[in-house]
């Protein structure tokens, strides 16, 4: 694989040669994200780091669901196909890739990685996981308030045996760890968004770990790359009021970083959509409860008096930013069962859609209020009419179609399906022209999150490399 750093590829740590610019861009914002932007980014980037962010709260809850059903599973299950698209042209680009693909399986995700590399003729690949992010050991049954979701004063003893995951939010020095060994692909579970970027930086440019000014700017390059499209105008876009061009090619963005935390943004030239002040500074504050105490593991960011400039087309330049010592506990995400949600949908045509949909909508109602299948939070909606804007007037314009949907949580599987299966019997037991029905039922996996002393939390790196298509240390 070729690279443009010296050093050996047979055990020691390669030595990094002094830059002036690091080129990282992002090839992912979250776990079902399009590949071929990523491609154009491998291809056409002239990248250093080629970063791939794919978790949002809940989806290590639910990986860590899929690994309880098969330890070899649990990872995102675009893995394998987005490194099918990109190792070969990072490798021929000298571009080391950082992502947190691993989810709930880290080591698996890895196995993946090397068995893609070695079909790929790339032996010799160093691929290293970053673990200890699943803390479930220290959560499960201990005292610790929860901070968030319809609990009150509750702690994590409180949600007993139906806490099925715990992860803490690790920060950049692991993948540090895993760079200075010579890591060509870093895979890791549960780690700060941000941090994913900063940690090349600080490798790349030996960032001390506690000048907060620097670390802040490094945080803020992750903040704005790690959702990805949403820089360069996908979310952003609003047709007649925020035109964004070619989004169908939306492109995703780069960041070029100096030495001294100073940035650009920009994309690849002839990529779709645009980088402007205006999409840094939504994506700037996105998610952001307060500009002035962004928390990571790493720093505490402050982003209350960033100065945007735009240089050119597409390129805006970040100054502005700075930082503080960051809290002295990790937070964690605790994914526990919750019950089980249903759906259930029909449609309706013609004159009298609207009336014929509430109709079905109380003949449901009913028939669950009388099964006694104790279903709460159950919602009639009709869709086109008032499922977004409740109560919404409609018998000003009478549509020509509407759908009914009722959703429903239920404490088992079985009461849940029944919710289905009554919208289900309104094809022959409800209003006429009822049609298109459709149902599903899932558990569902809630979310809250605790506060963790970091002491507690102990990360680990393990490097190994592709020869011959087996993983050797």
């Amino acid at each position: 694989m070729s690279r443009t750093r010296t050093g050996t590829r047979t055990g020691t740590a390669p030595r990094v040669q002094p830059r002036r610019r690091i080129r990282i861009g992002c090839g992912a914002g979250f776990a079902d994200d399009r590949i071929d932007p990523a491609v154009e980014l491998a291809e056409h980037g002239r990248l250093d780091y080629l970063v791939f962010e794919c978790l949002a709260e809940r989806t290590v809850a639910l990986a860590q669901l899929d690994r309880l059903r098969d330890p070899d599973a649990g990872y995102n299950e675009w893995l394998e196909e987005r490194m099918e698209a990109v190792l070969e042209p990072c490798a021929r680009q000298g571009t080391r890739i950082i992502t947190n693909m691993g989810a709930a399986n880290p080591t698996a995700a890895a196995r993946v990685v090397t068995e893609v590399a070695h079909r790929l003729g790339l032996d010799g690949l160093r691929v290293a996981t970053v673990t200890g992010d699943d803390v479930l050991h220290l959560v499960r049954g201990a005292q610790l308030p929860l901070l968030d979701g319809p609990h009150g004063s509750a702690t994590a003893n409180d949600l007993g045996e139906t806490v099925v995951s715990a992860n803490a939010y690790l920060g950049a020095p692991p993948i540090i760890e895993a760079l200075a060994q010579g890591a060509d692909v870093v895979v890791t579970g549960r780690v700060a968004d941000p941090s994913l970027f900063l940690a090349p930086l600080m490798h790349e440019f030996g960032w001390p770990p506690t000048d907060w000014p620097l670390l802040a700017r490094g945080t803020a390059v992750g903040h704005l790359l790690e959702c990805a499209g949403q820089l360069t105008g996908g979310y952003y876009a609003d047709p007649g009021t925020k035109d964004v061009p070619d989004l169908a090619r939306l492109g995703f963005p780069l960041a070029e970083v100096a030495e001294d935390g100073s940035f650009t943004v920009t994309k690849v030239p002839g990529s779709g959509g645009q980088l402007t002040p205006a999409t840094v500074t939504e994506q700037l504050l996105y998610e952001v409860h307060d500009p002035a105490a962004y928390l990571t593991p790493d720093v505490t960011a402050d982003f209350s008096h960033a100065h945007l400039t735009h240089l050119a087309e597409d390129r805006v330049a970040v100054t502005g930013i700075t930082g503080r010592e960051p809290p002295t506990t990790l937070k964690t995400s605790v994914g526990y069962r919750d019950g089980f949600l249903a759906t259930g949908e029909i449609s309706y045509a013609g004159p009298g859609a609207v009336s014929r949909a509430r109709e079905a909508a109380r003949i449901v109602e009913q028939r669950l209020t009388a099964a006694e299948l104790r279903v709460t939070e159950a919602r009639y909606d009709l869709i086109g009419v008032d499922a977004v804007h409740r109560g919404a007037d409609a018998t000003a314009v009478e549509p020509p179609e509407v759908r009914l949907r009722v959703a429903a949580r239920a404490p088992t599987h079985v009461q849940a399906r029944r919710v289905g299966r009554e919208v289900a019997s309104l094809w022959l037991n409800g209003p006429y022209g009822g049609a298109g029905v459709t149902r599903e039922t899932r558990e569902n996996i809630a979310i809250t999150s605790v506060l963790l002393p970091r002491e507690l939390v102990m990360p680990s790196t393990a490097v190994q490399l592709t020869v011959a298509g087996a993983a050797t240390p």
